[in-house]
């Protein structure tokens, strides 16, 4: 996961800079540079987190980066401001990121609620 995501926020970074340098836009290329580079961030620090459930929320926040950069990829794409492959693509690797943090943070959730049941 901490790899898809470094190679994502790779993307995001050039992006940004295609949008900044060839296109001229500043709003939305901040708004998915911010979020698209937030994910890798969350999903770093969440590996040194203090318990499951701190792992849980670092998770999630980055879930969160995700979902918002996914929309900004659309906004982007549906202002002609990228090609359809480009936006497919784009797309394509979020998409893959957001499984696979929505599948771990249901199996650690899931962990959690069976070490609590445990106790009675």
């Amino acid at each position: 996961m901490v790899t898809k995501s470094e190679h994502l926020s790779g993307r995001i970074y050039r992006l940004y800079k295609f949008l900044k340098e060839e296109k001229n836009e500043g709003v939305m290329s901040k708004q998915i540079y911010r979020s698209g580079t937030s994910i890798g961030a969350n999903i770093a620090e969440s590996r040194y987190a203090q318990s499951k459930a701190d792992f849980v929320h670092k998770l999630s926040i980055a879930l969160k980066e995700a979902n918002e950069t996914r929309y900004w990829i659309s906004c982007i794409y549906n202002a002609s401001l990228i090609d359809e492959k480009g936006y497919t693509s784009l797309l394509g690797d979020v998409e893959e990121i957001i499984k696979i943090l929505t599948s771990s943070i249901k199996t650690v959730k899931g962990k959690m609620s069976l070490s609590s049941d445990s106790s009675f």
